[in-house]
């Protein structure tokens, strides 16, 4: 089972702004920041449902080649306000809230490109 993950960005104000509003939707929230001399590196933010954070975005340098993430959620209308929170936060459109059968018949998602090009995802695996 996975912890936590994250991945890096070049510009952290622009990513951790871009985040904050792009993953509200899906119940998301900033959780904690952890600075450089905290760190040993850059500044750290850390996003999730309370009371832990799961999700990281460090200062530095982007990840090449860019990284996918997918945000599993309950519901198709949270994929649907993901992808509208992303695109009006400066993301760009990587893929419509919309079926992808050929994963499997209820695979709905919806897919964004952050401000370093980092594909993110929001997807429902449950009946409309």
């Amino acid at each position: 089972m996975i912890d936590h993950t994250g991945l890096g960005v070049s510009d952290f104000a622009r990513s951790k702004a871009f985040y904050t509003q792009a993953l509200a939707p899906i119940g998301y929230a900033l959780l904690m920041e952890v600075p450089a001399a905290l760190s040993g590196h850059g500044d750290n933010a850390g996003f999730g449902v309370a009371p832990k954070p799961d999700f990281w975005i460090a200062a530095g340098t982007a990840n090449v080649p860019p990284i996918h993430i997918a945000f599993r959620v309950d519901t198709r209308a949270q994929v649907d306000a993901f992808h509208a929170a992303a695109l009006a936060a400066g993301g760009k459109d990587n893929g419509a809230p919309g079926l992808r059968p050929h994963y499997h018949p209820n695979y709905y998602g919806a897919f964004v490109r952050d401000p370093d090009g980092h594909n993110i995802e929001a997807v429902c695996h449950a009946p409309a």
